[in-house]
């Protein structure tokens, strides 16, 4: 008879995702960073948290290699910057209000660890001719599409961070008791670690959205068109902490 107190996801023959740490090799990334109105964002991120630019950054990614994951999945990460404080103490980095992927094991995982507002698209990260282009899709509607010339100049990974800081990614997590009652409601942080970045080239981005019901970017529109950036990557993701805990006291945990 199985043990469930040995358990970290069910089923317990066959859990949908793989137990933490782990290696995100052979990774591609688009990043596109536009601005918006401020409003906009604040009105999307959760107290206690407080906005911190004007910037939405969103990463189009292709994970080629990932235990307990797979291979050749894609991502979509949006974010915001946002910082922390509860007293001395202050986190700065970025919010994630909507997230996109097109596996139901990276969306499980990254729901239950982190609280990543992950839900199921059609991502795609591909490059025709000198042209590299990102899209989010769902429901036959393309809802983003992102675009940067192919490799124009040799960026850093330091400028990627320089207005929305990702590698410090909170979210906001919430499960619910069998009963209705929320038996999780919190702020957590995350970082990325060992990060090794095998190239980076930045130029010209642009950044199209279409409005659509079940991907509301259109929450966080264009205003101007920035810089944005490829780059070639692996990581690890470790686990993280909890910032604010609703249910315990205010000052979280």
């Amino acid at each position: 008879m199985p043990d469930p107190t040995t358990a970290y996801a069910v089923p317990l023959d066959n859990p949908l995702y793989g137990a933490p740490p782990a290696r995100f090799r052979d990774g591609e990334v688009l990043t596109i960073q536009y601005r918006t109105d401020p409003a906009a964002i604040a009105a999307l991120v959760p107290a206690p948290l407080e906005p911190a630019s004007d910037v939405v950054m969103v990463q189009i990614a292709r994970w080629g290699d990932v235990p307990g994951l797979g291979r050749n999945t894609y991502e979509a990460n949006v974010m915001v910057a946002v910082s922390w404080t509860n007293g001395d103490r202050v986190v700065t980095g970025s919010y994630s209000p909507y997230f996109y992927v097109d596996s139901d094991r990276a969306m499980a995982g990254g729901r239950e660890f982190h609280g990543q507002p992950k839900r199921l698209a059609e991502v795609s990260l591909t490059t025709n001719g000198d042209l590299i282009v990102g899209s989010i899709s769902r429901n036959g509607i393309t809802a983003f599409t992102g675009t940067l010339p192919y490799k124009t100049r040799q960026a850093t990974v330091q400028e990627i961070r320089g207005d929305v800081d990702f590698v410090t990614n909170i979210n906001l997590k919430i499960i619910p008791h069998i009963d209705g009652r929320t038996a999780v409601r919190q702020l957590t942080s995350r970082d990325l670690t060992d990060i090794d970045v095998a190239g980076c080239w930045g130029g010209p981005g642009t950044a199209e959205i279409r409005p659509h019901a079940q991907v509301p970017l259109y929450r966080l529109p264009v205003l101007e068109h920035l810089e944005g950036f490829y780059w070639l990557v692996e990581f690890s993701l470790v686990g993280g902490v909890v910032l604010h805990d609703f249910l315990s006291t205010p000052e979280g945990t």
